[in-house]
């Protein structure tokens, strides 16, 4: 695995669930199936608000009999106190234990089959007294890892892995036009559609329902979709995130997270379709579809 890159998450926190309601809890409020979830699989999802909005979106592994959520570390404590909220008389656990467990990214040609985990996306399995799976997004983005905090970075080389900053980890996403919590996918606001989660593996269409499942569903099969987040190339200054995108007068886009000459924008499907460049506060900023999209 001599190419093998890995980036220590600061940003990641990670939020323990246990207890024998566990399953039942979360299959009723998030965006995939719970039930997938085992030691060999690894899912990712999201929670909602009623109206089908954007709260949080996670990695679920599991560890023995706890789940892990892999999780954004500074809005860990307002998910908690969400499922809180819906915990009622549920035999069920809530800790935040980002102390006790680092998250890390690992990518690199063919990263999950040589760390004998196949090709397919999600595939897992227990790994120092943590878990190791294959992106459950995309194979191609490589590896997550949740590992015992206190040896992290021992593991990462033991892999053979070349530890390398966080921001590396960054462009290697957003080339591949993946979504960072909620710095791309605005709280509130953000339709799980429009930020690529059912070519991400990010819903399960037969789980039955759950929190915001009506209009997730009703956004699918009326073809709501208008808009998109996608991969833009930068030529100038990054624009800060809300940036607007202008084809002439027309506002067409709005930009979220950057870094360097690359970036995430949330664009008009037409305006995609018609290949233009975009003006943005002194930068352009060009669209480009993901290979993995389906729009």
């Amino acid at each position: 695995m001599s190419d093998l890159k890995a980036s220590l998450l600061a940003d990641r926190g990670v939020l323990a669930i246990e207890g024998p309601d566990a399953r039942e809890f979360l299959q009723g409020l998030i965006s995939n199936d719970i039930e997938k979830v085992t030691p060999e699989r690894t899912i990712y999802a999201a929670l909602l608000t009623p109206q089908g909005k954007y709260l949080f979106d996670f990695f679920v592994s599991q560890a023995g009999e706890r789940l892990l959520f892999d999780c954004e570390h500074s809005r860990l404590p307002d998910l908690q106190k969400r499922l809180r909220m819906y915990k009622l008389r549920a035999q069920v656990e809530l800790a935040d234990v980002s102390g006790d467990f680092a998250v890390a990214a690992l990518w690199g040609a063919d990263a999950p089959a040589t760390a004998g985990l196949g090709s397919e996306a999600g595939n897992a399995k227990p790994f120092e007294d943590g878990t190791l799976a294959a992106d459950p997004r995309l194979a191609e983005a490589g590896l997550r890892a949740v590992l015992p905090a206190d040896r992290a970075a021992i593991i990462l080389d033991g892999l053979g892995a070349e530890l390398v900053d966080a921001a590396d980890y960054d462009r290697h996403r957003l080339n591949l036009g993946l979504p960072d919590a909620s710095r791309d996918l605005i709280v509130d606001k953000a339709i799980l559609l429009e930020s690529g989660f059912d070519e991400l593996n990010g819903v399960d269409w037969n789980k039955g329902c759950y929190m915001g499942q009506e209009l997730t569903a009703r956004t699918k099969y009326r073809g709501l979709v208008k808009k998109r987040l996608v991969p833009v190339a930068i030529d100038g200054p990054a624009p800060d995130p809300g940036t607007p995108l202008k084809a002439g007068d027309r506002e067409v886009g709005e930009m979220r997270s950057s870094t360097e000459t690359i970036g995430l924008a949330l664009v008009r499907l037409d305006a995609i379709e018609a290949g233009d460049a975009f003006a943005a506060e002194g930068a352009t900023v060009t669209p480009r579809k993901p290979d993995w999209a389906d729009f």
